[in-house]
């Protein structure tokens, strides 16, 4: 990631359907060479954003500048540089991919090896097949590889992996990290929050067309005051006052048997399990966890988070 090179510039985008405010003033930059995710729950609006950056919508307000090029005088200088993949697209069934690739290049006015273009994104072997034939990984790659066909300076990623098995998510999560590292920045959006753990330099978390936080996830998990929560299965109530002597415990459930808190300093861990032992509370299944970006979602917005909303 080059953290000085700006290639993407947004400031304070409004878009409006009628009654309805689907952007709400979203500002942010994308550096050269970063994967640069944003994540929130469907209708959070990240499409919207996504497109009206790709030229495909035009925002009711504000600017956006691509490579130093204004998205809506200067769309189609954009369009050359860019590469799209769509949350869902279809193709002529009576091509191959071989064939797609070439239409698509001619469309650009380029020639490419298409063998080698599907050999890079590992579907060398299905040169001769058409679409409808390959499984949903197949096909998520093989609609990045029609991205690619011009060479784009900047990859946009529309939910990439929805719809796959785990083990297609995984793979796909590989071959993102891989395109990365060719020196392609990489534009996603997601509302898998293990997703933009793993793959995004930076995050921004949306919620109703705004844009609440931004940073690493690293870096905004590490802002919550509370960064490991505690639960664990007791055989018989507990007294009220058992944690009143722990500093750090907040956000405590007594839901019998299972208790539930957010713990701020681990450190104190040792003790509270010796307290239980030396009250003779029985209790079993004792789970340590660090926070996770749904923590830092549940704490910007004050409701939790449904990756399948």
């Amino acid at each position: 990631m080059v953290k000085n090179e700006k290639v993407i510039t947004v400031k304070d985008l409004k878009k409006e359907y009628k009654d309805v405010q689907a952007l709400r003033g979203v500002s942010f930059e994308v550096y050269r060479n970063e994967i640069f995710g944003i994540l929130g729950p469907n209708g959070a609006g990240k499409t919207t954003t996504l497109e009206i950056i790709e030229g495909l919508k035009q925002q009711t307000s504000g600017s956006c500048h691509v490579l130093g090029l204004d998205n809506l005088s200067q769309s189609a200088l954009i369009k050359k540089k860019i590469g799209v993949q769509l949350q869902s697209s279809e193709y002529l069934n009576y091509l191959s991919l071989e064939e797609l690739l070439v239409l698509f290049a001619s469309l650009y006015k380029e020639k490419i090896d298409p063998l080698a273009l599907l050999k890079h994104v590992g579907l060398e072997d299905r040169a001769k097949s058409v679409v409808k034939s390959l499984s949903g990984g197949q096909k998520q790659r093989f609609t990045i590889a029609t991205a690619l066909v011009h060479k784009p300076e900047i990859l946009f990623l529309d939910e990439p992996t929805t719809g796959l098995d785990p083990q297609a998510r995984r793979e796909m999560w590989d071959f993102i990290k891989e395109l990365n590292k060719q020196n392609i920045t990489i534009v996603m959006t997601t509302h898998y929050m293990e997703e933009a753990e793993y793959l995004c330099n930076r995050v921004a978390i949306m919620d109703s067309g705004k844009i609440l936080k931004m940073d690493s996830p690293e870096d905004l998990i590490a802002s919550l005051d509370r960064l490991y929560k505690l639960s664990f299965f007791v055989e018989k109530q507990m007294p009220k006052d058992f944690f009143a002597e722990f500093k750090s415990v907040e956000n405590l459930k007594e839901e019998y048997p299972k208790v539930t808190l957010d713990l701020g300093d681990v450190e104190e861990l040792p003790g509270i399990v010796q307290k239980l032992k030396r009250t003779n509370t029985e209790y079993k299944f004792l789970n340590l966890k660090t926070a996770k970006l749904e923590d830092v979602y549940l704490h910007l917005t004050g409701h939790s988070y449904s990756e399948e909303s």
